[in-house]
């Protein structure tokens, strides 16, 4: 019968739990060992070949024989748990290693980098905790734990602390990031993947990261297809400055294709979602909480969005698919809940302006429900950059105008009709030139005054 490699690690853990339960931790690792290596009946076993767990030596140059002379019979290595102090290890071919979760741990002794694979075929981490230290990455490696080139690659339940550097970097590569606790990375983010080829990243937990949690990105535009979904993200800071290159939770850049779907995140400095380029992106069903900027970005030259059933409550903007001078168009935002749009944003100088939801072209906007935001719920087009949009069936209250449309000068074919408009300060629909009313009360109106823009059906309370 073949090995399940899930049920195995469940395995594991329950048995090193039992003995701890009855004894010494000790007897509870050495239980979780035993029962390790009769399911893994003709893996390397580290220990067995000289490996010392908790030597305070660098051991690096006895393990990478080991993954090497297992790789070569294409068979596992298991580590059991204790500390093993290893730098500079370069991951052959087929490697495939396996420890017992929480307690199989490789620390980084500094001095180059601590774990890489290039040109793999397989390549399977399960179970390791991999400490960096904090001690510094060389630039050529970036990650505490670095991917290239690899046909498929697995990286599950693993925990990744403490690095100088990013967490994981992945580039060129197929495969799943899965179910992974990755903190305390000081550099550009928890999850690095770029130019890579229909990735998962699923169910991973990251927390307290200088500047991001999951980036998607490719050095030129194309097909992308990764998936990130079921993702726990929170505290991302912004420690590299800028306006909206780093402080993300999930940033996608030029990749094309990507599904960013239920997803839990929080506390970002600047946006809970950014996609910049991203044409065809899917932004689904996420949660996005207290993010210091927009919560959600499609922006610049992307063709294609879909963002619906998410969740957006305090931030400084809530969604915003835009940028069509630079040819961000094409979307469907719809069955958003958004509110209380109220925050300022750090790098801005001057007054922030609090919308809800702000499209300029090729939208269509309905279904969603916008609850506080301060100075817009809609906000359609800037200027000329205004065409073919539809808001309709949305709910719109407590802002100091419901509905902000341009009324400048090149705008195009707008339709608001349907909505329900509630608790507004200063206007139910309002045009404006650019940051100014230019018109008064546009809602009830037979006729707009304006041959771009039609306002009909609409309920104000």
């Amino acid at each position: 019968m073949g090995i399940n490699r899930r049920s195995f690690l469940g395995g594991t853990i329950t048995a090193a739990g039992a003995g701890l339960a009855g004894g010494s931790a000790f007897a509870g690792n050495e239980l979780a060992t035993e029962l390790a290596m009769g399911n893994l009946r003709g893996s390397f076993s580290a220990t067995d070949d000289g490996l010392r767990p908790g030597a305070v030596d660098d051991q690096s140059r006895l393990f990478q024989s080991i993954l090497e002379r297992a790789a070569a019979s294409n068979k596992p290595v298991f580590l059991p748990p204790g500390n093993y102090v290893v730098s500079n290890i370069k991951f052959p071919p087929n490697t495939r290693l396996m420890g017992v979760p929480g307690a199989t741990r490789l620390v980084y002794s500094g001095a180059g980098h601590c774990l890489m694979g290039e040109n793999c075929q397989h390549l399977e981490i399960t179970g390791i905790t991999v400490d960096g230290a904090n001690r510094p990455i060389e630039e050529y490696a970036s990650g505490l734990i670095r991917v290239s080139n690899t046909r498929h690659l697995v990286i599950e339940n693993c925990e990744i602390i403490g690095s100088a550097g990013t967490g994981i970097y992945v580039d060129r590569s197929a495969g799943r990031i899965e179910r992974n606790t990755i903190s305390g990375a000081s550099g550009s983010c928890a999850i690095y993947g770029v130019e890579n080829r229909a990735m998962l990243i699923s169910s991973n937990k990251i927390i307290d990261c200088a500047n991001g949690g999951i980036l998607v990105h490719r050095w030129s535009y194309g097909e992308d297809g990764t998936i990130v979904t079921n993702n726990h993200i929170s505290s991302i800071g912004a420690a590299n400055g800028g306006t909206g290159q780093w402080g993300n939770g999930i940033n996608v850049y030029r990749a094309n294709s990507v599904q960013i779907s239920n997803n839990q995140i929080t506390d970002c400095k600047l946006s809970a979602i950014r996609s910049n380029g991203g044409s065809n992106v899917q932004i689904l069903g996420n949660s996005c909480r207290r993010s210091g900027e927009t919560a959600i970005y499609s922006e610049f030259e992307f063709v294609g969005a879909v963002i619906s059933n998410n969740l957006v409550d305090t931030c400084a903007r809530g969604i915003s698919i835009v940028n069509f001078l630079q040819g961000g168009r094409l979307a469907v935002c719809s069955n958003n809940l958004v509110r209380n749009v109220t925050g300022t944003i750090s790098y801005e100088t001057g007054k922030t302006t609090n919308s809800g939801i702000s499209v300029e072209a090729d939208t269509t906007l309905s279904g969603n429900v916008v609850e506080n935001a301060v100075d817009f719920g809609l906000s359609l087009g800037w200027g000329p950059y205004l065409r073919n949009v539809i808001a309709t069936s949305n709910i719109v209250r407590g802002s100091k105008v419901g509905i902000r449309v341009s009324v400048v000068e090149g705008a195009k074919s707008t339709v608001i009709s349907n909505n329900i408009i509630s608790d507004y300060k200063s206007g139910a629909i309002i045009g404006y030139r650019w940051r100014d009313a230019k018109t008064s009360e546009l809602a009830g109106r037979l006729l707009s005054g304006y041959e771009h823009l039609s306002i009909s059906g609409n309920q104000l309370s």
